[in-house]
């Protein structure tokens, strides 16, 4: 599939990953981004083609991504490089994926639905762990229970992070929680909900995270309520709480800037042992207005390497026009069982009582 795929960002932390894993798949992927030492590097040390451009000059993208079936965008934080990408996409007639799991991104991608069904191209963002798993999921769970109005996910395990990881949460610190209400996403204060999970170790507490879902998953099932949980250290969710009104500061440019090069300084992502040894699970509950509920969990292998074998995957089916034109989320456009074509990806129900034990409003 020479010239078919396109990965931009391919020598960050998990561009790399995903890279390997296009090769040991059979595929041979371009690889780009805007270092030309690094992603020459790169492309020697794997035998594949290059190419070097940055996302500055719109012509310059578009004409770069001209040339290919699709292009897999795996530089973060990607919510400073989608719009260039997906935007270029649309006018060059290319097929746009990435592994984003930030809310704000997802609703910008799918606020391009018509458009892409008019340029006949699929924009299919969260490829990756952050959305994957959550979306299938829910994908699941709705349809256990058709007349759902509220659902629940939340994951536990999210491990050390890569440095393009830890520059989308810099990126986010400004924002505030997020859920979806009636159909609408509603604002909400920073660890606005403590609840204990129980993702089959025992219960844990996590909080109320603005995570991607409360987009994809909306897209995915239609359920018009959605809460988005994270694991937290039994004292984080008090730390929280009190370090909201700091919101402002913590997401402001200066401060913004001077986090992400501290990232760039000290932060590399789990080496090949670590991925090796963790693990990440994650819980869903579904419920309608009639009280009927219905829970269930999974367990994945180390989030990262599973983002590169879900993005990879994705990819290869998007090339393979195995996917129509417009906006998908990676259930929708794959079903819920998508996620345990993976080896290492398990799910289990939890059948007729919330895995809850304590819910509490901030």
């Amino acid at each position: 599939m020479t010239d078919e795929l396109l990965v931009y960002g391919s020598y960050g932390y998990t561009g790399a990953l995903v890279a390997q894993s296009a090769l040991e798949r059979g595929l041979t992927p371009v690889l780009s981004g805007r270092s030309a030492e690094k992603v020459e590097a790169q492309a020697t040390d794997l035998g594949l083609d290059h190419r070097v451009f940055s996302l500055q000059h719109p012509e310059v993208v578009e004409r770069q991504v001209a040339g290919f079936s699709a292009v897999l965008n795996c530089a973060g934080p990607v919510s400073e490089t989608a719009e260039p990408l997906y935007s270029a996409c649309l006018n060059a007639g290319t097929d746009y994926l990435d592994i984003t799991g930030e809310l704000d991104v997802l609703e910008a991608v799918a606020g391009r639905a018509d458009e892409a069904e008019a340029t006949d191209v699929t924009l299919l963002p969260a490829v990756g762990f952050d959305v994957v798993p959550t979306d299938c999921l829910a994908g699941y769970l709705a349809n256990a229970l058709p007349s759902a109005t509220r659902l629940t996910l939340a994951i536990d395990g999210m491990g050390t992070l890569s440095s393009g990881t830890a520059k989308s949460i810099a990126e986010g610190l400004a924002r505030p929680g997020a859920v979806r209400e009636d159909g609408r996403i509603r604002s909400v204060p920073s660890a606005w909900k403590t609840r204990r999970l129980d993702f089959g170790r025992g219960p844990k507490p996590a909080v109320t995270i603005p995570w991607g879902d409360v987009s994809s998953a909306y897209h995915t099932t239609g359920i018009p309520n959605i809460e988005t949980y994270a694991t937290v250290p039994e004292y984080a969710a008090t730390v929280m709480a009190n370090t909201r009104p700091l919101a402002p500061l913590l997401g402001s440019r200066p401060v913004r800037s001077a986090l992400k090069a501290v990232v760039d300084r000290v932060v590399s992502g789990p080496t090949t042992e670590e991925r090796a040894r963790n693990s990440a699970r994650v819980w869903g509950e579904v419920e309608d207005d009639d009280g009927r509920r219905f829970a269930a969990r999974m367990r994945t292998p180390d989030p990262y390497s599973l983002t590169a074998r879900t993005a990879v995957e994705a990819a290869r089916r998007v090339v393979s026009n195995e996917v129509k034109a417009g906006f998908h989320t990676p259930a929708s456009a794959f079903g819920p069982e998508f996620a345990l074509a993976f080896d290492g990806v398990e799910r289990e129900d939890v059948r007729g009582v919330s895995e809850v034990e304590r819910s509490v409003e901030g």
